[in-house]
């Protein structure tokens, strides 16, 4: 399952997020927010968050206008590991090497077209579980 969460500069590309998501049949939960009207990020950074921490979601997916903000705010809380990307190359990379467990975005930075493609390169890549990641993670955690 995925957590979905956004503030108002991200909720029009977490609609086309949740379509993609509905047209492959990838479960979800959408945590919020519900419109375009202004709210505070860090509220839905932790509403994620929480969902992965409590097994409620295998991932999260989290966007604000730039990414930066509610990537800051993720990355605050403990077991999280949110990487910001604009690219599917860093998708890639952030699961294989870091084993990211959010994908953050800007609404304001990524296409719809572009998006799509940094969630579905995020979601079905795999940790590579290699020795050197794995003791980088652990050093992050400390």
């Amino acid at each position: 399952m995925i957590a979905l969460g956004c503030d108002h500069g991200g909720f029009e590309l977490k609609q086309e997020v949740i379509q993609y998501l509905k047209e492959n049949q990838i479960e979800y939960k959408d945590y919020g927010c519900y419109d375009t009207a202004s709210v505070d990020y860090p509220v839905y950074a932790r509403k994620v968050a929480k969902a992965i921490l409590d097994g409620e979601a295998e991932k999260g997916i989290l966007i604000c206008g730039t990414g930066i903000g509610i990537s800051i705010a993720a990355n605050r809380i403990k077991g999280i590991r949110a990487a910001l990307c604009s690219d599917c190359f860093s998708a890639q990379a952030t699961r294989e090497h870091n084993d990211a467990n959010i994908l953050c975005m800007g609404g304001r930075v990524v296409g719809a077209g572009l998006a799509v493609k940094i969630v579905d390169t995020f979601l079905h890549t795999e940790f590579s579980n290699d020795e050197r990641h794995i003791r980088r993670i652990h050093l992050i955690e400390e």
